[in-house]
């Protein structure tokens, strides 16, 4: 039974992915298209083929934006992870000196 959120998580992401890269792909040729336009001396030919390698290199500027987005997140999460151990070490540092402040406190006034 645990296993299925984690698919469908899986999935679901999967689905996402397909979505931007479906977007991101009709941003390119759009963007191409409008590139082109202005180039009216240009066969049809040529057209799309400068369309063509337009969107391809617009699909690779956005995947490599998109790594380095991940890859930043993953550093960041990770810089948080270690802010977060950090932050319970002292914390429970404190409750453990506390504790034993008290303790020394109760054993002075009861003696």
């Amino acid at each position: 039974m645990d296993e299925h959120p984690v698919d469908t998580r899986e999935f679901l992401n999967e689905i996402e992915g397909h979505l931007l890269l479906a977007a991101e792909r009709e941003q390119g040729h759009a963007a191409a298209m409008r590139f082109t336009a202005s180039l009216v001396w240009l066969t049809e030919h040529q057209r799309t083929e400068v369309e063509r390698r337009f969107e391809a290199e617009y699909l690779a500027l956005a995947r490599a934006s998109w790594q380095r987005t991940a890859e930043r997140a993953r550093e960041v999460r990770g810089e948080y992870e270690e802010a977060y151990r950090d932050l319970r070490r002292r914390l429970l540092a404190c409750w453990l000196l506390t504790c034993a402040a008290v303790t020394a406190v109760l054993l002075l006034v009861c003696a």
